[in-house]
């Protein structure tokens, strides 16, 4: 009966957090660590950024105390997913444990500042303890001892430390050179700009400047109180929920027992319960058991007959154990089967979840759930057998057996997986020598993990080599493919039993891929069901092919990475050489040393400066209060949005599938209950409602809000409530621009947004020797995916007025939205904005009906509401970038001069107008780059019952960057020449960009492009790496290379705003400004500009001036007409704001300072304003910049190279390397604008290669997740990253939008590659010659529309002509 008593009795859970002891007794089990340490701890450095562990923003460090070997274990786990009654004796430490304001800041920290690493910061406490982690197990290893100031980390653990990571803003390289910045292995002269030296100077120098930091300290800091209190499990009962932790097979038969008698709870059986972040489970189960404290779960045994892996070991210690080569007496080819088992596992998900998640879970998950696990294909091949209970039963089956069984039920439990030796059989007397050969594959979107796999792979092969013949005979083999759209991995056993016995050559492989065919068959519903077929050939075309073309170069006892025989197949040491010298090929780290070259401005100091960013430190260290982490007021309320899931239907009711509300719930706010007007936005650009009001117009459209006493109580309540809907007598909805063009239904343009045509169409048209007529592409969205989702809290205050905390680029219109919902005062309703965790226009409109929808229902209920979205919420009423179709006419010359362009342009807008209006005038302003001749277009703003699409990062500029580029590809192709000839002969002169962008031409010396354009063929070698590209691709198969050169002309259009600076009456500085600090800097280019600005008063003291400024947060009551963050502009009228400011302060100070000089002799800072307060000086100064008109508009310039290597077996396009020169006029900070510049490129990279945002055929948004929407990661980035930041002007140029249009050269260049791989398939009788050459490569260009384009026989091609040339 000693578990019914464990089970029963009252205990505690004890845990520390950064050294503080909690003890709690009355805990939900289903609470996790995220929630507690939000909620019920100061420590706000973990973030939510998706709630599926799919982000790193909520890593924490969690570390165990084992006393029997008197040793820590110490990994990141994700804290949104980690259960709190899990941590039974565990420490937690979070970036302010790491380090902080009060007790100092970790290197770490001072580094990620100094290397400027952060931009808004929301994701950059994630990244430090991801680091911070590396940092305490490798500084635990029997590693060389570093040179001071290093850890024993090396440069590839350091990037592969941030893996897991996301991060919007920065793109990634100066994260990675903070990281790199500690490993032993590290070259000074890779790490890139910084603040700590400058360059040139020794690597003594650099080192003695970095903050200091010794690997002897590196530490978890595990507290002595929590050693003495190191137990088993703990076992909690709370309002009728029960956690166990059974410390035995016997209990926990009891258990099973037990529960199954209680007929009808709900029970659930976790170690790390990382399948909560695929599965998403809404289930409120009565009892949790834990199974990590019984022994037989947990063992690992090591023999002659293999490795046995208890099923609640983690994936990471499973790698762990595997690579161990000091363990185990096994032969050289069972301990390379365990290393590249391991090898393929380090791909799984992120770190943090490998290093919870169990492997018996993940196997479980395959079997009951269909999960497309990894381990389970790659022990398929190898003849893994599983240990399973049923009730009293023990079984023992194989692998395969398991997963073909019936999904098992909760009584069944996994105990353990072993893993078998392997060993070539050995025949002296024969003819042959035999090998064993395994390997494992991976298609996945992200090399390095963190993303599932279209198709996965491990074979296992015994071959025997013929001593006296070139043959080779496969004697045996197991072929296993999984997560392909199969329940299961599976067994080619049609292919393995043709295989077996055979003499390889290329008929039989070619047989064999046939046969293939046959077998791996996705199910219907499967995304991509042809690539993933086309990549199952692929592998086995890559395992088998060395043995068939290249026989003698199968290492001895191995077959080693299929490159150098396969991919590599005929490339010479020259070309190698040669590449090494112009990218990274060379480094077996993931990215290569990086220049960025900046040219700081010192005649204006500090501006010009590129100092590091205001706050960074305490983003850092998570200290940086974002909305989420203003603490809960008391009584304070949460809200869910309920949403339609269909796009045009009467709305009739709504109610809860439980019948009556859920626990926690107290209120559903509706149209019904709005005091003032139903408005969910007002700006400039129109309104839209808060609420549906009988009809809800799309998938996504808001229709109540549920309030509830905590926010999970309340997105559950929101999940599992059921619309009655009534589509009786409704039009069928419009769900693509042909149908709303058809039906009429369209948004105007007013006539002065509406661009001017150029020139006559049919006049240019008669120039041209060459015509193409009415081609399509079409271009879809993107989501924002800023880490921080919308989010407000709203207060009621005294005497009917509402206080709103909202993390929005728009406060002023948030501002006018509320009162009007209220039917209030405007000077009744405040908005207070600190900073956003990411914005990129997606909380600008979008962000104000989260706002409005708490102020609403805080007034009604008059107690304060707060709302926090999550992930799949926010991504499926976001609307993000609008999709467009493109159909255009151009006319050209033999020599590839245009002549003529005519586009219609259909823009899907969306339900509601938002920002659409502007579309036609920013699609036209960089379409206009340049030389069409003549210029003429049909632009429809066409409204659809879609959710309403918003301005996102380069609004219609990054669409109209790919038109443009698109059909000069279009024109190249057509002519069969070199399409770098084909931009150039249509670049502007002075004269034809006057004639397109008319009086914002300015002046002839400040159209930079055709110097940027030339300087960037020098430093990137353009034209000595194209003729490299040509030899490699001559001599490589099945990897060929592209790379591209584009320009950009973007039109700046600066706004008016406000701006306040006072200075107190110690001599600090206190400045307001309209715009919100996003992330892009703002704040610091503020503080540099009122720091110099005033310093103009020539005072001793002054040169101090930058550490007494601070900016504080926008407040719509204390600064009025701060209109909306966004256009890349407004830090740089903000600057000019302030500058006003501070002219009038130092004019009103300038008369009293004369007569103090003439007393005194000399004057300080602080002694000046301390006799301007006692002489009653206005020390307090607003004013409003409005620009010139003739500077209201200008012109920006930039050029970017980008070389790419595709692979023509899985389609995967990584590239090499990215050269950019942006010109930001004069820099007000370029540390900042440098990092404006990476970030926005990497953006784009997303949208043209990466991201997909699909929905299904009601419009309701499906890639809804970060399981679903792949956003860069460091492993996606160039792998060298090369800007040059050009000063050329007297005022600053925006860095923030224009760079993203640049990531279209990375686009061109894989359609550059592709076009090789084509041509090439077109020898082997693949193609036409015609569509070897014109073809349309989609955006976003992913890895299954890169190898259709590549042809998805492309080996069955190859292997027929083969087999026909013999």
């Amino acid at each position: 009966m000693g578990e019914v008593a464990a089970e029963t009795r009252k205990q505690t859970l004890v845990f520390a957090v950064n050294g503080k002891r909690f003890e709690l007794s009355d805990i939900d089990p289903s609470t996790t660590l995220l929630e507690f340490l939000r909620s019920q701890t100061p420590f706000k450095s973990v973030k939510l950024g998706c709630g599926e562990g799919g982000c790193g923003a909520c890593v924490v460090l969690l570390s165990k105390y084992d006393p029997v070997l008197d040793q820590f274990e110490d990994s990141t786990v994700s804290s949104c997913l980690t259960l709190l009654c899990s941590l039974n004796g565990c420490s937690i430490t979070t970036a302010e444990g790491v380090g902080n304001s009060k007790d100092g800041f970790h290197p770490i920290q001072e580094r990620f500042a100094g290397f400027h690493s952060s931009q808004c910061g929301f994701c950059t406490p994630g990244m430090c303890v991801s680091l911070f982690s590396a940092l305490v197990n490798a500084d635990k290893t029997n590693r060389p001892e570093p040179h001071p100031g290093f850890s024993k980390l090396t440069v590839a653990e350091a990037e592969k430390a941030i893996a897991g990571n996301l991060c919007r803003c920065t793109g990634y390289r100066p994260i990675a050179d903070a990281c790199k910045s500690f490993a032993a292995d590290v070259d000074m002269e890779d790490l890139g700009f910084n603040s700590f030296w400058k360059k040139g100077e020794s690597d003594e120098v650099k080192l003695r400047r970095l903050p200091k930091y010794n690997h002897n300290n590196a530490s978890s800091k595990f507290p002595e109180f929590l050693k003495k209190e190191i137990k088993a499990g703990a076992n909690l009962v709370s309002e009728g929920h029960h956690w166990c932790s059974p410390a035995s097979l016997e209990q926990l038969q009891s258990l099973l027992q037990k529960n199954e008698a209680n007929d009808g709870a709900s029970m659930k059986i976790v170690v790390g319960n990382t399948g909560m972040g695929y599965y998403r489970e809404l289930e409120d189960y009565d009892k949790f058991i834990d199974l990590k404290y019984i022994p037989e779960l947990s063992i690992i045994i090591k023999d002659k007959t293999g490795i046995e892996i208890g099923a609640a070991v983690t994936i990471s210690k499973a790698i762990e154990t595997l690579k161990d080569e000091n363990e185990g007496d096994f032969c050289l080819e069972s301990k390379t089967v365990f290393k590249k088992i391991a090898d393929h596992m380090e791909k799984i998900a992120s770190g943090s979840v490998r290093n919870s998640g169990s492997v018996g879970g993940n196997l479980m998950m395959a079997q009951r759930k269909h999960f497309p696990s990894d381990v389970a294909t790659i022990l398929l091949p190898v003849g893994a057998i599983v240990n399973i209970m049923i009730g009293q039963k023990l079984e023992k089956l194989t692998l395969e057996e398991f997963l073909r069984k019936p999904p098992l039920n909760f009584e069944a439990i996994l105990l353990s997986i072993k893993i078998p030796c392997w060993e070539s059989r050995k025949d002296i007397s024969s003819e042959t020598d035999t090998k064993l050969l395994f390997e494992t594959y991976r298609a996945a979107p992200r090399p390095l993990g963190n993303a599932l796999p279209y198709l996965n792979a491990a074979f296992l092969a015994e071959v025997s080599f013929r001593r006296n013949s070139s043959g080779v005979v496969l004697n045996n083999c197991q072929l296993a493919f999984g997560a392909y759209g199969t329940k299961h991995p599976v067994r080619a056993r049609k292919v393995e039993e043709f295989l077996t016995g055979k003499l390889l050559n290329v008929g039989v492989l070619y047989e064999a891929i046939k046969l293939l065919g046959t077998t791996v068959i996705p199910e219907d519903g499967t995304s991509s069901p042809a690539y993933r077929s086309s990549v199952a050939v692929g592998f086995l075309y890559e395992f088998l092919s060395p043995l068939v073309h290249n026989p003698a170069e199968v290492p001895d006892g191995w077959c080693n990475e299929y490159n150098s025989v396969v991919t590599y197949d005929d490339s010479n040491s020259k070309i190698k050489e040669n590449y090494d010298k112009f990218n990274g090929s060379k480094f077996p780290t993931l990215l290569s040393s990086s220049n960025q070259v900046i040219h700081s401005s010192k005649g204006y100091h500090p501006v010009g400066q590129p100092i590091t960013k205001a706050g960074a430190t305490i983003q850092a260290s998570g200290e940086a209060v974002f909305v989420d982490d203003i603490p809960a007021p008391s009584n304070c309320l949460y809200g869910a949005f309920i949403y339609s899931r269909v796009p045009l239907a009467r709305v009739k009711g709504i109610k809860f599938k439980s019948g009556s509300p859920p626990v926690g719930v107290t209120a559903l706010i509706s149209v019904k209950d709005i005091p003032g007007k139903n408005v969910g936005c007002t700006s400039i650009f129109g309104e839209e409602p808060l609420y549906a009001d009988e009809l809800a117009q799309c998938a996504g459209d808001r229709i109540a809000l549920v309030i509830a006493d905590t926010q999970r109580h309340a997105d559950l309540a929101a999940t599992i409530a059921v619309i009655d809907y009534d589509t009786e007598n409704i039009e069928p909805p419009i769900l693509s621009v042909e149908e709303a063009v058809e039906r009429g239904s369209l948004f105007q343009v007013p006539p002065f947004l509406y661009p001017e045509q150029v020139g006559d169409f049919s006049k240019g048209m008669v120039k041209a020797d060459h015509q193409i007529l009415s081609a399509e592409i079409k271009l879809g969205s993107q989501y924002y995916f800023y880490l921080e989702t919308q989010t407000a809290l709203a207060v009621p205050d005294e005497d009917n007025s509402m206080v709103v905390y909202t993390s929005n680029q728009c406060s002023e219109f948030a501002h006018d939205t509320i009162a009007q919902c209220l039917g209030l005062p405007a000077n009744n309703i405040r908005v207070i904005t600190r900073r956003v965790g990411g914005g990129f226009g997606g909380k600008a409109i979008k962000a104000i009906p989260v706002a409005a929808a708490c102020a609403v229902a805080a007034y009604k209920l008059q107690r304060p509401v707060r709302m926090y979205l999550n992930r799949m919420t926010d991504m499926i009423m976001a609307g993000g970038r609008h999709p467009m179709k493109i159909t255009y006419s151009v006319g050209f010359k033999t020599s590839g001069k245009i002549t003529a362009l005519k586009l219609d342009i259909l823009i899907d807008a969306g339900v509601f107008a938002d920002s659409s209006v502007l579309m036609p005038s920013l699609i036209l302003g960089s379409l206009r780059r340049y030389d069409w001749g003549a210029l003429n277009f049909d632009i429809k703003l066409c409204k659809t019952n879609l959710p309403s699409r918003s301005a996102m990062r380069a609004p219609g500029e990054v669409q109209a960057s790919f038109i443009a580029e698109a059909i000069i590809e279009h024109v190249a192709s057509t002519l069969s020449i070199e399409v770098d000839s084909v931009r150039n002969i249509n670049l502007h002169t002075y004269d034809s960009l006057g004639y397109f962008y008319k009086s914002i031409a300015g002046e002839p010396v400040e159209y930079t492009l055709p110097a940027i354009w030339d300087k960037l063929a020098t430093s990137s070698s353009f034209y000595e790496r194209t003729e490299m590209i040509k030899e490699f691709n001559r001599c490589n198969k099945w990897r060929k290379r592209g790379i591209s050169r584009v320009p950009i002309v973007h039109e700046v259009n600066v706004r008016p705003t406000p701006g306040k600076v006072s200075i107190l009456k110690d001599g600090s500085i206190v400045v307001e400004v309209g715009g919100i600090e996003l992330g892009q800097g703002l704040w610091t280019k503020v503080k540099q500009m009122a720091a110099y600005a005033l310093s103009l008063i020539n005072c001793s003291g002054t040169e101090e001036l930058l550490e007494k400024v601070r900016v504080i947060q926008s407040d719509t009551l204390s600064l009025i007409q701060g209109g909306f963050t966004g256009g890349s502009t407004t830090s740089e009228s903000s600057c000019e704001a302030v500058r006003l400011c501070c002219n009038v302060l130092v004019e009103r100070l300038t008369a009293l300072k004369e007569r103090l000089l003439e007393e005194l002799g000399s004057i300080e800072w602080e002694a000046l304003i301390l006799q301007a307060h006692l002489t009653s000086v206005n020390l307090s100064a607003s004013s409003l910049f409005i620009p010139d008109p003739s500077s209201t508009h200008y012109l920006n310039y930039g050029a970017a190279v980008s070389e790419v290597e595709i692979n023509l077996l899985t389609g995967e396009t990584t590239i090499l390397c990215t050269d950019i020169i942006y010109d930001c006029g004069q820099s007000l900070n370029p540390a900042v604008d440098l990092g404006q510049i990476e970030g926005a490129y990497v953006q784009g990279i997303g949208f043209f290669m990466l991201e997909e945002y699909p929905t299904n055929s009601d419009g309701l948004v499906i890639a809804n997740g970060t399981w679903t929407c792949k956003i860069p990661t460091v492993d996606t980035i160039p792998r060298q990253f090369n800007v040059e930041i050009l000063n050329t002007g007297h005022h600053e140029k925006p860095s923030g939008e224009p760079p993203l249009t640049l990531a279209v050269s990375v686009h061109c260049a894989t359609r550059a590659a592709i076009a090789e791989a084509r041509q090439q398939l077109r020898s082997w009788g693949g193609v036409d010659e015609c569509n070897s050459t014109t073809f349309q490569l989609e955006v976003p260009a992913t890895m299954p529309v890169v190898k259709e384009l590549c042809g998805f026989d492309c080996i069955q091609k190859f292997l027929q002509w083969t087999m026909s040339s013999k």
